[in-house]
């Protein structure tokens, strides 16, 4: 999901808040929102082959992807390892944080070197049950995520079948 408010290059400098407003996922939240997403938020990097979480782990942060590339991978039951998306600049990693029981569904691994803005999910959660607007949007833009990677999950599994 790249546009022209998400850039490959970012200067570190460039502060929290400036960045969270530019994310396209949240875009139009208020500045007292996005001032709230800032005071949770902090710049992470992630080398490539990095495991940045694994299924069954506790979920208690999201990302939002400023450059680079992570892997979203599932194992079967023969320990087979299907890569089931791949997420890159103006992507949100994680979802897991906003519902119960708050556990990683899936291992997220960066496929190359990735700088990113960890977000954390508990602190989060009670600012939604502060601020019920903060939290609709919250939810509502985590649901549109979910849907559409299922949907994305669903035309793969169809394609293969066709195959």
């Amino acid at each position: 999901m790249n546009d022209s408010t998400t850039t490959q290059e970012r200067p570190e400098t460039e502060p929290l808040y400036d960045l969270i407003a530019k994310q396209p996922f949240l875009k139009d939240l208020n500045a007292d929102q996005l001032r709230i997403l800032a005071a949770s938020a902090m710049r992470t990097k992630f080398e490539a082959g990095q495991l940045i979480f694994q299924k069954g782990d506790p979920a208690n942060r999201f990302y939002l992807i400023l450059a680079g590339n992570v892997l979203l991978e599932s194992s079967d039951k023969n320990g087979a390892i299907h890569r089931l998306q791949r997420l890159g600049p103006g992507d949100v990693l994680g979802w897991s944080w906003l519902f119960p029981p708050y556990y990683w569904h899936f291992d997220a691994v960066a496929a190359e070197a990735t700088d990113a803005i960890f977000l954390y999910g508990p602190q989060l959660r009670t600012e939604c049950r502060k601020n019920p607007d903060l939290g609709y949007e919250l939810m509502r833009r985590v649901s549109e995520v979910v849907i559409s990677r299922l949907q994305t999950t669903r035309q793969r599994w169809i394609e293969k079948e066709k195959a």
